[in-house]
């Protein structure tokens, strides 16, 4: 089960978007959250720790990948953003709360929303811009046109 669903995630990762990226990064902290709260619920230690670590990692990785020059306000808001929810789940890890990691993920949630609106905002910019495709200059020929 662990190998096809790497294969399904290596696939979704090859060609994708850098904004389809950070979907996929969201989703993944998201994932690991959720299975931290379950992990509270039954007092896995350990299964809890795994989580909110590898959710703090992708975090990181997603701090490090912040343009500063590119989006300032964006990116400062962004650092903040990461910085308080790193705070917030190492709290969670200690005080083993549930309650903090729902939040986390509630904010996750709305924030992968958000990301979602981009991606689909720039793929209709393409579409808008694109150049006419073959079918529409081939239906433009005369079909004597393509004699040999």
């Amino acid at each position: 089960m662990t190998d096809a669903r790497n294969s399904y995630r290596e696939s979704l990762v090859r060609g994708a978007t850098p904004v389809r990226l950070v979907i996929l990064l969201y989703e993944q902290i998201i994932e690991d959250l959720r299975g931290a709260a379950k992990a509270v619920e039954s007092n896995q230690v350990e299964k809890r720790t795994n989580a909110l670590n590898h959710a703090i990692l992708i975090i990181g990785h997603l701090e490090n990948k912040l343009n500063h020059q590119a989006g300032q306000e964006v990116a400062r808001n962004l650092q903040r953003f990461y910085d308080l929810s790193r705070r917030k789940l190492l709290d969670a890890q200690f005080q083993r709360s549930k309650q903090i990691i729902e939040e986390q993920i509630s904010l996750y949630l709305d924030l992968r929303e958000t990301w979602l609106r981009v991606e689909h905002d720039e793929k209709a910019r393409l579409l808008a811009t694109a150049p006419a495709s073959t079918d529409d200059l081939a239906g433009s020929r005369n079909h004597t046109d393509w004699k040999v």
